[in-house]
């Protein structure tokens, strides 16, 4: 079973972009490079940073942390990345 991780990114004009996968290396190349396999939000605000990730248990796990980490505000998500 592959691992699952949750992230977050900062975006080149500062904003924050929160997604889950199984390979967070693959994943920020995506979001570098882009192309399909990278999310439209990403697109246009290239480069982007890992400023936080964290592992989940399963995709469920991951998906639900997301959708809480979604939920906090950008001081939150900037301090959880303090934290990391």
């Amino acid at each position: 079973m592959p691992g699952w991780h949750v992230y977050i990114l900062r975006c080149a004009d500062g904003t924050l972009y929160t997604g889950i996968t199984t390979d967070l290396t693959r994943r920020l190349e995506e979001h570098n490079r882009g192309g399909a396999p990278g999310a439209r939000y990403t697109r246009s605000r290239r480069p982007v940073q890992l400023i936080y990730s964290e592992a989940a248990s399963s995709r469920s796990a991951a998906a639900k942390r997301e959708a809480a980490l979604k939920k906090l505000d950008r001081a939150a998500k900037l301090a959880l990345a303090r934290l990391a």
